[in-house]
Protein backbone atom coordinates (compact mmCIF):
# COMPACT_ATOMS: atom_id res chain seq x y z
CA UNK A 1 0.00 0.00 0.00
CA UNK A 2 1.32 3.57 -1.16
CA UNK A 3 1.39 6.31 0.78
CA UNK A 4 -1.50 8.25 -0.62
CA UNK A 5 -3.89 5.07 0.15
CA UNK A 6 -2.36 4.35 3.33
CA UNK A 7 -3.28 7.74 4.41
CA UNK A 8 -6.93 7.17 2.87
CA UNK A 9 -6.80 4.32 4.59
CA UNK A 10 -7.16 5.73 7.83
CA UNK A 11 -9.07 8.14 6.69
CA UNK A 12 -11.87 5.82 5.65
CA UNK A 13 -11.69 4.54 9.40
CA UNK A 14 -11.66 7.66 11.31
CA UNK A 15 -14.60 9.03 9.26
CA UNK A 16 -16.13 5.72 9.03
CA UNK A 17 -15.51 5.53 13.05
CA UNK A 18 -17.14 9.19 13.11
CA UNK A 19 -20.36 8.50 10.97
CA UNK A 20 -21.49 5.77 13.08
CA UNK A 21 -20.48 6.62 16.48
CA UNK A 22 -22.81 10.20 16.01
CA UNK A 23 -25.24 7.86 13.99
CA UNK A 24 -25.60 4.77 16.28
CA UNK A 25 -25.52 7.66 19.12
CA UNK A 26 -28.74 9.58 18.69
CA UNK A 27 -30.47 6.22 17.62
CA UNK A 28 -29.19 4.97 21.29
CA UNK A 29 -30.53 8.61 22.61
CA UNK A 30 -33.90 8.20 21.31
CA UNK A 31 -34.48 4.62 22.40
CA UNK A 32 -32.88 3.23 25.24
CA UNK A 33 -33.98 3.91 28.94
CA UNK A 34 -33.49 6.85 30.78
CA UNK A 35 -31.78 9.12 28.47
CA UNK A 36 -32.77 12.69 27.95
CA UNK A 37 -33.38 12.18 24.22
CA UNK A 38 -36.00 9.12 25.15
CA UNK A 39 -38.56 8.90 22.88
CA UNK A 40 -37.32 11.96 20.37
CA UNK A 41 -38.98 10.26 17.29
CA UNK A 42 -37.84 9.96 14.09
CA UNK A 43 -36.91 12.86 12.93
CA UNK A 44 -34.49 13.38 15.42
CA UNK A 45 -32.96 9.96 14.38
CA UNK A 46 -32.93 11.59 10.58
CA UNK A 47 -30.85 14.58 11.52
CA UNK A 48 -28.92 12.88 13.67
CA UNK A 49 -27.80 10.47 11.30
CA UNK A 50 -27.78 13.62 8.60
CA UNK A 51 -25.10 15.29 11.18
CA UNK A 52 -22.81 12.08 11.27
CA UNK A 53 -22.66 12.17 7.95
CA UNK A 54 -21.76 15.50 8.08
CA UNK A 55 -19.43 15.14 9.90
CA UNK A 56 -17.95 12.01 9.33
CA UNK A 57 -16.92 13.55 5.51
CA UNK A 58 -15.20 16.12 6.80
CA UNK A 59 -13.06 14.03 8.84
CA UNK A 60 -12.47 11.68 5.92
CA UNK A 61 -11.21 14.59 3.67
CA UNK A 62 -8.00 12.44 2.81
CA UNK A 63 -9.85 9.64 1.45
CA UNK A 64 -12.71 11.30 -1.06
CA UNK A 65 -15.02 10.74 2.18
CA UNK A 66 -16.71 7.54 0.67
CA UNK A 67 -17.29 6.09 4.18
CA UNK A 68 -19.71 3.78 2.60
CA UNK A 69 -18.92 0.13 0.31
CA UNK A 70 -22.07 1.19 -1.67
CA UNK A 71 -20.33 4.46 -2.55
CA UNK A 72 -17.26 2.84 -3.04
CA UNK A 73 -18.22 0.26 -5.72
CA UNK A 74 -20.87 2.99 -6.86
CA UNK A 75 -17.19 5.19 -7.80
CA UNK A 76 -15.95 1.73 -9.20
CA UNK A 77 -18.57 1.23 -11.72
CA UNK A 78 -18.44 3.88 -12.89
CA UNK A 79 -14.89 3.94 -13.53
CA UNK A 80 -14.54 7.50 -11.16
CA UNK A 81 -11.69 8.79 -9.42
CA UNK A 82 -12.33 7.80 -5.73
CA UNK A 83 -9.92 10.09 -4.76
CA UNK A 84 -8.57 13.82 -6.52
CA UNK A 85 -6.03 15.31 -3.53
CA UNK A 86 -5.68 19.16 -4.26
CA UNK A 87 -2.53 21.50 -3.36
CA UNK A 88 -2.33 25.11 -2.99
CA UNK A 89 -4.78 27.08 -5.63
CA UNK A 90 -6.86 24.23 -6.52
CA UNK A 91 -3.72 21.94 -7.62
CA UNK A 92 -4.19 18.48 -8.41
CA UNK A 93 -1.49 16.57 -6.37
CA UNK A 94 -2.71 12.78 -6.82
CA UNK A 95 -5.35 11.07 -7.25
CA UNK A 96 -6.47 7.36 -6.11
CA UNK A 97 -7.58 5.12 -9.21
CA UNK A 98 -10.92 3.46 -9.42
CA UNK A 99 -9.73 0.14 -9.25
CA UNK A 100 -10.73 -3.58 -7.32
CA UNK A 101 -7.78 -3.52 -5.35
CA UNK A 102 -8.11 0.25 -3.90
CA UNK A 103 -11.79 -0.30 -4.01
CA UNK A 104 -10.82 -3.81 -1.31
CA UNK A 105 -8.58 -1.80 0.92
CA UNK A 106 -11.73 1.44 1.29
CA UNK A 107 -14.40 -1.43 2.11
CA UNK A 108 -12.01 -2.81 4.63
CA UNK A 109 -11.12 0.64 6.27
CA UNK A 110 -15.13 1.19 6.54
CA UNK A 111 -15.63 -1.62 8.22
CA UNK A 112 -13.32 -1.45 10.40
CA UNK A 113 -14.24 2.28 11.39
CA UNK A 114 -17.91 1.00 11.73
CA UNK A 115 -16.82 -1.55 14.11
CA UNK A 116 -14.64 0.74 16.40
CA UNK A 117 -17.27 3.76 16.03
CA UNK A 118 -20.17 1.36 17.27
CA UNK A 119 -18.04 0.16 20.56
CA UNK A 120 -17.18 4.03 21.53
CA UNK A 121 -21.10 4.17 21.14
CA UNK A 122 -21.64 1.34 23.72
CA UNK A 123 -19.31 2.63 25.78
CA UNK A 124 -20.76 6.12 26.35
CA UNK A 125 -23.91 4.28 26.44
CA UNK A 126 -23.46 1.95 28.91
CA UNK A 127 -25.13 2.31 31.92
CA UNK A 128 -28.01 2.49 29.83
CA UNK A 129 -27.57 -0.60 27.95
CA UNK A 130 -27.49 -1.98 31.07
CA UNK A 131 -31.17 -0.74 32.02
CA UNK A 132 -34.54 -2.89 31.26
CA UNK A 133 -35.00 -2.94 27.47
CA UNK A 134 -35.82 -5.84 25.29
CA UNK A 135 -32.68 -7.54 23.08
CA UNK A 136 -34.54 -5.80 19.58
CA UNK A 137 -34.45 -2.34 21.38
CA UNK A 138 -30.50 -2.99 22.00
CA UNK A 139 -29.95 -4.35 18.60
CA UNK A 140 -31.64 -1.40 17.01
CA UNK A 141 -29.04 0.94 18.25
CA UNK A 142 -26.45 -0.77 16.30
CA UNK A 143 -28.04 -1.82 12.99
CA UNK A 144 -31.64 -2.00 10.96
CA UNK A 145 -34.38 -4.24 10.92
CA UNK A 146 -37.34 -4.24 9.09
CA UNK A 147 -41.05 -2.83 10.09
CA UNK A 148 -42.11 -5.65 8.25
CA UNK A 149 -39.87 -8.64 7.62
CA UNK A 150 -40.24 -9.40 4.07
CA UNK A 151 -36.77 -10.18 2.84
CA UNK A 152 -37.59 -9.55 -0.95
CA UNK A 153 -39.27 -6.07 -0.18
CA UNK A 154 -36.77 -5.17 2.07
CA UNK A 155 -34.22 -5.58 -0.05
CA UNK A 156 -35.99 -3.67 -3.33
CA UNK A 157 -36.78 -0.85 -0.46
CA UNK A 158 -32.93 -1.24 0.46
CA UNK A 159 -31.76 -1.39 -3.22
CA UNK A 160 -33.88 1.92 -4.22
CA UNK A 161 -32.26 3.68 -1.46
CA UNK A 162 -28.80 3.46 -2.01
CA UNK A 163 -29.56 4.06 -5.56
CA UNK A 164 -30.82 7.47 -4.68
CA UNK A 165 -27.78 8.20 -2.18
CA UNK A 166 -25.44 7.30 -4.85
CA UNK A 167 -26.42 8.45 -7.89
CA UNK A 168 -27.16 11.85 -6.66
CA UNK A 169 -23.78 11.79 -4.58
CA UNK A 170 -22.55 11.40 -8.90
CA UNK A 171 -24.49 14.37 -9.88
CA UNK A 172 -23.15 16.56 -6.82
CA UNK A 173 -19.74 16.21 -7.97
CA UNK A 174 -20.93 17.73 -11.39
CA UNK A 175 -22.64 20.86 -10.09
CA UNK A 176 -20.83 24.05 -11.12
CA UNK A 177 -21.53 24.93 -7.25
CA UNK A 178 -19.49 21.71 -5.71
CA UNK A 179 -21.79 21.75 -3.04
CA UNK A 180 -20.17 19.73 -0.66
CA UNK A 181 -20.62 17.55 3.12
CA UNK A 182 -24.06 19.82 4.15
CA UNK A 183 -25.62 18.30 0.65
CA UNK A 184 -24.74 14.49 1.37
CA UNK A 185 -25.55 15.33 4.91
CA UNK A 186 -29.28 16.59 4.18
CA UNK A 187 -29.49 13.65 1.41
CA UNK A 188 -28.89 11.35 3.73
CA UNK A 189 -31.89 12.89 5.93
CA UNK A 190 -34.22 13.44 3.17
CA UNK A 191 -33.78 9.36 2.53
CA UNK A 192 -34.58 8.85 5.70
CA UNK A 193 -37.74 10.95 6.20
CA UNK A 194 -38.73 9.54 2.77
CA UNK A 195 -37.79 6.28 2.08
CA UNK A 196 -36.39 5.07 5.76
CA UNK A 197 -39.58 3.67 7.18
CA UNK A 198 -39.86 0.03 5.94
CA UNK A 199 -36.69 -1.24 6.97
CA UNK A 200 -34.49 1.77 8.92
CA UNK A 201 -32.58 2.57 6.15
CA UNK A 202 -28.66 1.34 6.23
CA UNK A 203 -27.92 2.39 2.36
CA UNK A 204 -24.45 1.60 3.73
CA UNK A 205 -23.17 -2.40 4.20
CA UNK A 206 -20.61 -1.11 6.78
CA UNK A 207 -22.70 0.79 8.43
CA UNK A 208 -24.90 -2.01 9.12
CA UNK A 209 -22.36 -5.03 9.72
CA UNK A 210 -19.60 -3.01 11.58
CA UNK A 211 -22.04 -2.48 14.19
CA UNK A 212 -24.27 -5.96 13.91
CA UNK A 213 -20.54 -7.53 14.44
CA UNK A 214 -20.43 -5.50 17.68
CA UNK A 215 -23.35 -6.26 18.81
CA UNK A 216 -22.39 -9.92 18.80
CA UNK A 217 -19.03 -9.89 20.35
CA UNK A 218 -19.62 -7.01 22.77
CA UNK A 219 -20.87 -8.14 26.30
CA UNK A 220 -24.36 -6.27 26.15
CA UNK A 221 -26.60 -7.00 29.19
CA UNK A 222 -29.91 -8.86 27.68
CA UNK A 223 -29.25 -8.27 24.45
CA UNK A 224 -30.35 -11.08 22.25
CA UNK A 225 -30.29 -12.22 18.88
CA UNK A 226 -28.00 -10.18 16.26
CA UNK A 227 -30.36 -11.34 13.67
CA UNK A 228 -27.77 -12.42 11.33
CA UNK A 229 -31.27 -13.92 9.52
CA UNK A 230 -31.65 -10.68 7.78
CA UNK A 231 -27.84 -9.12 8.13
CA UNK A 232 -27.64 -10.21 4.12
CA UNK A 233 -30.31 -7.10 2.94
CA UNK A 234 -28.33 -4.04 4.77
CA UNK A 235 -25.16 -5.42 3.00
CA UNK A 236 -26.36 -6.74 -0.31
CA UNK A 237 -29.22 -4.33 -1.08
CA UNK A 238 -26.93 -1.17 -0.23
CA UNK A 239 -24.47 -2.61 -2.70
CA UNK A 240 -26.78 -3.70 -6.10
CA UNK A 241 -28.07 -0.21 -5.16
CA UNK A 242 -24.80 1.08 -5.65
CA UNK A 243 -23.48 -0.59 -8.34
CA UNK A 244 -26.62 0.33 -10.43
CA UNK A 245 -26.44 4.04 -9.52
CA UNK A 246 -23.00 4.08 -10.51
CA UNK A 247 -23.89 2.70 -14.29
CA UNK A 248 -26.39 4.67 -13.98
CA UNK A 249 -24.72 7.59 -13.04
CA UNK A 250 -21.79 7.27 -15.88
CA UNK A 251 -24.29 7.07 -18.05
CA UNK A 252 -25.86 9.85 -17.50
CA UNK A 253 -22.52 12.27 -15.79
Amino acid sequence: MDTILSHAFVSEILGTGMLVLLGTGVVANVILPKNKGFDGGWLLINFGWGIAVFSGVYVAFRSGAHLNPAVTLGLLAADSPFATLTGPEGVVTATIEPTVSNAFWYILAQLIGAFLGAVLCFLAYKKHFDEDADGATKLAVFSTGPAIRSYAWNFITEVIGTFVLVFVILVFGKTPSGLGPLAVALLVVGIGASLGGPTGYAINPARDLGPRLAHALLPIRGKGSSDWAYSWIPVLGPIVGGVLAGLAGAAYV
